[in-house]
């Protein structure tokens, strides 16, 4: 268990590309990652228990013993699962610097469209850019595989129960993949607004995607994704006469947390405002 953001197995993850995913692929245990487990720790007292008890020590001391030393591992185990994440997001934001990568950190609640918005804007920037994309899923290479069709090379991280993306999981794919130099890459953090926040993972700029059937109050349900977020597509703009949704509104809940936030209203299908998105891309490279 993550003590951080509470989900399962947070090392327990895989690494591999689209084409790998049919056959036996690579399990990335991170075993040489430096978390330390919750999961661990209550198993370690569990066998402390038992063992007291088969030689007849007293239940009450081991109990409280448990008790105090477990409420202050729990805070040990929260700073050190954030210093060693932000330790490695530093490591890969250097390695991006140092080959003039512009990292984009996509973020959104599953059903926004951002792979869609990513699919397109692949194919509108691959003659002039090299493009490369980390996609994170719980489960499946399906994004991925669209990634691939559409041009660029992708490396697929499944997080199981994990739901986000951390930097240790960014280092292991980088090894996996090599980017060059004035690159773009894109990394497709796992579908949620909530925990993907907490976590740097060493890119430029991170990208907030919301969509118009969601509602206009999604800033204000998930206030640190748009505190942290540099830019907001506001994508299905096709669909605003079909829906009860507020783009002013929207905009003006995003900005009260965020003042600086750029926002861009989009439409992946009908391809209104993506130019501008491309441009906001070409500005990142170029600064």
């Amino acid at each position: 268990m993550c003590d951080t953001c509470g989900c399962n197995n947070p090392e327990e993850y895989k690494i591999f590309r689209p084409s790998e995913h049919h056959h036996d692929h690579e399990h990335e245990h991170s075993h040489d990652h430096e978390h330390p487990h919750g999961h661990e720790h209550h198993h370690g007292h569990k066998h402390d228990h038992d063992h007291s008890h088969e030689h007849g020590h007293s239940h009450d001391h081991d109990h409280d013993h448990h008790e105090d030393h477990g409420a202050a591992k729990v805070i040990d185990l929260n700073i050190g699962i954030m210093t060693q994440n932000n330790l490695l997001a530093e490591r890969n934001r250097g390695y991006f610097e140092g080959r003039n990568v512009l990292c984009l950190n996509l973020v959104s609640s599953p059903g926004s469209g951002k792979t869609t918005i990513l699919e397109k804007t692949i194919q509108a920037l691959l003659p002039k850019e090299k493009i490369y994309v980390i996609e994170g899923d719980q489960q499946t290479a399906r994004d991925a595989e669209r990634i691939e069709q559409s041009g660029a090379p992708a490396i697929q991280i499944n997080t199981g129960t994990g739901c986000h993306l951390d930097a240790n999981m960014i280092q292991s794919a980088l090894k996996k993949m090599e980017v060059p130099a004035g690159s773009v890459l894109f990394i497709e953090n796992v579908g949620n607004l909530v925990c993907p926040a907490m976590f740097d993972l060493g890119e430029q700029k991170r990208v907030v995607v919301i969509s118009v059937t969601e509602g206009d109050d999604k800033p204000l349900k998930y206030p640190y994704m748009f505190q942290s977020s540099q830019l907001c597509l506001i994508n299905k703009t096709d669909l605003l006469p079909y829906v009860d949704f507020d783009v002013e509104k929207a905009s003006a809940n995003a900005r009260q947390l965020n003042p600086n936030l750029e926002i861009i209203l989009l439409s992946a299908r009908s391809g209104e405002g993506m130019q501008e998105w491309f441009d906001w891309i070409s500005k990142q490279k170029n600064e």
